[in-house]
């Protein structure tokens, strides 16, 4: 898990600081992907568990737009091979 820091701005000047979280995932069609969102890694897992509970199989863009729920911010980032 890697954890970054992002400014985010309010209404008016106060500035409050917004924690973004990279995931690398696996799905059941062994499909790597990596997630953005604002959940901590207990909490990604929690919804994971719930998921899991309700879905015969998992797939990644399924269990982001689950997330949204949680994080309307999650997104999926797929990573690309580039050769030259």
């Amino acid at each position: 898990m890697k954890t970054i820091t992002a400014n985010t701005y309010g209404e008016g000047t106060l500035m409050e600081e917004k924690k973004i979280y990279y995931y690398r995932i696996y799905d059941d069609t062994e499909r790597l992907n990596y997630i953005k969102t604002s959940l901590t890694h207990e909490k990604v897992e929690k919804w994971l568990r719930e998921y899991e509970g309700a879905h015969q199989k998992y797939i990644n863009p399924e269990f982001i737009t689950f997330l949204h729920e949680h994080d309307p911010e999650a997104e999926i980032i797929e990573v690309s091979d580039i050769s030259y």
